[in-house]
């Protein structure tokens, strides 16, 4: 996003890690600790599966890789569960189904990306004053033109492509922090020891998903913590 290219393709996980990883080389960086929060998460594991040697540790926030458990994701949401805020306990995605269309989110958000963002905002942050109206205002200016919008559903267009690569991965072996709000604690339960020799999990409890703005003390006091553990 920003001022990011917007190419026509390579949104699936594994190239967006090559990109990285490409980059990487480019610094002369030949190991990393790597951090990725919700997709930028998914792009981390990627990294991580395919550029393991280049890979000190890993900080996963709010962000795994897409897997076939995307696949069981609720249609509708069972009655009383869809309110102003997430239900941890049933949480519904509702705008994974959305970003999957092509072409109409361009049409319906040009120029009216402010409501969407306050609504994710509003209903997946414990909150949502956290998220300052400056931010909000940078992220719907960038946000609001056509081409970005279409970019940034990209993303999840590309899933079944992820899905179908994390089929050939084996388990992670560098050591794992998982840092989960609690709308994605249960999931992390489950899913951080199918994809991890060596993990910790944090539960940042009353913390919704964007966790840098609801609780950066916790955060930055756990990735201190997991850095200087994990040093070389």
């Amino acid at each position: 996003m920003g001022s990011s290219a917007m190419p026509a393709s390579g949104y699936d996980k594994k190239t967006m890690a090559a990109d990285v990883y490409e980059l990487t080389l480019t610094l002369g960086i030949t190991k990393a600790h790597v951090l990725g929060h919700d997709i930028g998460g998914m792009v981390a594991a990627s990294l991580a599966y395919n550029f393991w040697e280049a890979i000190i540790s890993l900080i996963l926030a709010d962000g795994l890789h897409p897997s076939e458990d995307m696949m069981q994701m609720k249609l509708m949401s069972p009655a009383g569960t869809f309110g102003e805020k997430t239900d941890h306990q049933q949480p519904y995605t509702w705008w994974m189904g959305f970003n999957q269309v092509k072409e109409l989110p361009e049409k319906l958000l040009e120029g009216r990306f402010r409501y969407l963002l306050d609504r994710l905002f509003r209903y997946v942050m414990v909150d949502d004053s956290k998220m300052p109206d400056f931010d909000r205002s940078v992220y719907a200016a960038v946000y609001d033109q056509p081409e970005r919008i279409r970019a940034s559903k990209a993303w999840y267009q590309t899933f079944n492509q992820d899905i179908e690569d994390a089929q050939h991965y084996s388990k992670l072996t560098m050591p794992i922090l998982g840092m989960a709000s609690h709308v994605s604690y249960g999931y992390y339960q489950y899913a951080l020891p199918t994809i991890a020799e060596q993990y910790q999990l944090l539960h940042l409890e009353n913390t919704g998903h964007y966790i840098f703005e609801e609780n950066p003390a916790a955060v930055i006091n756990a990735m201190l913590e997991h850095l200087i553990t994990n040093s070389e």
